[in-house]
């Protein structure tokens, strides 16, 4: 029989024995609570999956918002200018021709004035009669006097479109600077260049009005020194010589 003592030693080593293997044999890496089991690791690995998931949709997400703003903006580059100034300045173009074809005498076509140009003015008849060439020279005359009238009807059609140039630069450069997109402001400057255009043809068809009648008066003035030479010559010809006879000087 053991003695007390040597049981209680007994007893104290197998006690400490005991709380020993129980520090050595590793914790277990989860825990039940009512039935559930509960994993550290695998709920991080969840939680860091869901993490990277949320950051792929917010991604897809500002490229959507990206794509929609840029078909916005597209959409926008294409709609078209609401204003057009091309009618008017279609009618303002017309309106010059229009003038310059209603020249009178000798008008802007190459045949007609190669070959009046060469009756009236470069090849005219010195051997016809007195009457004859002073008929001539008075055609010639109104010819000089209608060109410049044509030249002035130029000028006025030129000036009176000067305000719906005005108004049409007002609008478009308004219409401009309010385009909402990149197709609007082509637009408009297309027909601002188109408004210069049509100013150019208006300068143009001045400067051509202007030149014509410049041009007939000259030769008016080179037509009328030839005559004037044959004139003289017969005037102070050798013969009949200068025979006055009565001149009726206002018309009844």
């Amino acid at each position: 029989m053991k003695s007390p003592r040597i049981r209680n030693l007994l007893a104290a080593g197998a006690a400490l024995l005991s709380m020993t293997v129980t520090a050595l044999v590793p914790a277990p890496a989860y825990a039940q609570f009512g039935g559930i089991v509960y994993d550290p690791s695998n709920y991080s690995q969840n939680i860091l999956t869901a993490a990277r998931t949320l950051e792929q949709i917010n991604n897809q997400i500002r490229q959507l918002q990206n794509q929609a703003t840029s078909l916005i903006n597209e959409a926008r580059n294409l709609q078209s200018l609401p204003l057009t100034m091309l009618q008017p300045l279609q009618q303002q173009i017309q309106q010059t021709q229009q003038l310059l074809a209603r020249a009178q005498g000798i008008a802007y076509d190459v045949q007609q004035i190669e070959r009046e140009f060469g009756r009236q003015y470069k090849d005219i008849d010195l051997t016809g009669s007195q009457r004859a060439m002073v008929q001539g020279a008075e055609e010639r005359w109104r010819g000089s006097v209608a060109a410049f009238e044509d030249a002035l009807k130029v000028q006025a059609g030129a000036v009176s479109n000067i305000e719906g140039a005005r108004t049409a630069v007002q609008s478009l450069v308004t219409a401009s600077q309010s385009a909402t997109g990149a197709l609007q402001a082509a637009q408009a400057g297309n027909q601002l260049l188109a408004l210069q255009s049509q100013q150019l043809a208006d300068l143009t068809a001045t400067v051509a009005s202007l030149g014509r009648a410049q041009s007939l008066d000259a030769a008016n003035a080179a037509a009328a020194k030839v005559q004037a030479r044959e004139q003289l010559r017969r005037f102070l010809q050798p013969g009949r010589g200068y025979v006055p006879t009565t001149a009726q000087m206002f018309r009844n």
